[in-house]
């Protein structure tokens, strides 16, 4: 570890001037699996939609990774006991939570690799950090496993209020340019405290958590899980899984080094957790990996593989219907011998140009957000709030989406 990396200074376009005020957590950020991060898209393919989304998870680590610090320094200031390894193995924590994603985001664990999401292979890096540094994780690991006695330090990375969600919605909000994601996260930091080992919120900071959740809320809407933005990532989807379906049959598929073991074997998280060069090679994976191999594959022999490629890269992106309603079997069906007879193609292979699935979104989960009013009780933001009752802040809103080819669109 070295010893002269103390309180370097980071300039960010969301908070100004960051200082890392821990050696760890600085080397942290110059080992590779983190400096990965860099070549890892925030917003997926949101930037089809908003050309300033073009930020990575390496610029929102490194913005939660200071709201923690700030968020120690205002519990601390209350008279919270956060002692010094604690608080350096919180900071750590958020810096690596991320740390399991793949390109694109959740594209690729939703296509090639069966069974394993991020937080799997988050958890498998940070054992493999924590060996490379005899041990320097072990509170940060039992952090972020909410496994460490003060509960509150998870809560901090991984909660209905945790560092994490506030930077997303400010980055995410100011490199997209969607004003209603613009929250309030200095005020709602300066709230806080903690009472019985839980975070909670002081009782004149409500208004602003009222804000913190509409906005979380209509980012979803408006960005996260916005049509357009939704049919790039099923489309890149498909492609990926078809790209496997053919290196599975023994036709040859163009990869990266890094993308081929994922693309000509079939893996799942048994074996992702048994074979450790698996982890060796997602860790070299990121975006450009993809891109290139979606520039190769619009020249496939493959028709299917090469449409789709060839639609994605060049932004010709399918037509969405979005509705409150599923859509019947019988109209997935009828678009379906639309797209064959439209295209020329077989039933079979009109398939794959036609995506039908359903989102979900919910504003907030059981676990709840402490007020903590002056006499000194708690109450759940649910009950407390005037303004969001408990029918509105727990109803899961569900849309179903229907996606075809935008020439055949009806």
């Amino acid at each position: 570890m070295s010893t002269h990396n103390k309180n370097k200074i980071l300039n960010d376009p969301v908070y100004g001037f960051i200082t890392i005020q821990h050696e760890l957590t600085f080397d942290l950020m110059d080992h590779p699996f983190v400096q990965r991060l860099r070549r890892i898209s925030q917003l997926g393919l949101s930037h089809l939609v908003y050309p300033g989304a073009v930020h990575n998870r390496f610029h929102h680590a490194i913005g939660a990774l200071h709201l923690m610090q700030e968020a120690i320094a205002v519990l601390r200031a209350k008279g919270t006991d956060i002692s010094d390894e604690e608080g350096e193995a919180a900071c750590a924590a958020i810096l690596l939570h991320d740390i399991g994603h793949g390109p694109f985001s959740h594209a690729l664990e939703h296509s090639i690799v069966k069974g394993v999401q991020h937080e799997d292979i988050s958890a498998l890096i940070m054992s493999r950090l924590n060996e490379e540094l005899n041990g320097a994780l072990d509170t940060a690991i039992a952090i972020f496993n909410d496994h460490h006695p003060k509960r509150f330090l998870h809560q901090l990375v991984s909660s209905q209020l945790d560092m994490d969600r506030m930077d997303y919605l400010a980055r995410d909000s100011f490199y997209s340019g969607v004003a209603e994601g613009k929250i309030g996260s200095e005020r709602i930091i300066k709230m806080l405290a903690v009472q019985d080992d839980r975070l909670v919120v002081e009782e004149k900071g409500i208004y602003s958590i009222e804000k913190f959740l509409m906005a979380r809320r209509l980012m979803y809407w408006q960005v996260y899980l916005h049509r357009t933005v939704l049919c790039a990532e099923f489309m890149l989807m498909r492609v990926l899984k078809r790209a496997k379906a053919l290196a599975l049959s023994e036709v040859d598929v163009f990869t990266t080094p890094a993308l081929s073991i994922f693309i000509n074997e079939s893996l799942d998280r048994a074996k992702f957790i048994a074979d450790p060069e698996i982890l060796n090679r997602f860790c070299e994976l990121d975006d450009s990996d993809i891109t290139c191999a979606l520039k190769v594959w619009q020249h496939h022999d493959d028709p299917i593989l090469s449409e789709l490629s060839k639609r994605i890269v060049h932004r010709n992106l399918f037509q969405i219907e979005l509705r409150s309603q599923p859509f019947s079997n019988n109209e997935v069906e009828t678009t379906i011998q639309d797209v064959a007879k439209g295209l020329g193609l077989s039933q079979e292979d009109a398939a794959q140009f036609v995506i039908n699935d359903t989102i979900h979104n919910s504003l907030y989960s059981e676990e709840g957000i402490g007020i903590q009013f002056k006499n000194g009780t708690v109450q759940d933001f649910a009950e407390a709030s005037d303004q969001l009752n408990r029918e509105i802040l727990t109803r899961t809103v569900s849309k179903s989406f229907l996606c075809y080819p935008k020439e055949l669109a009806r």
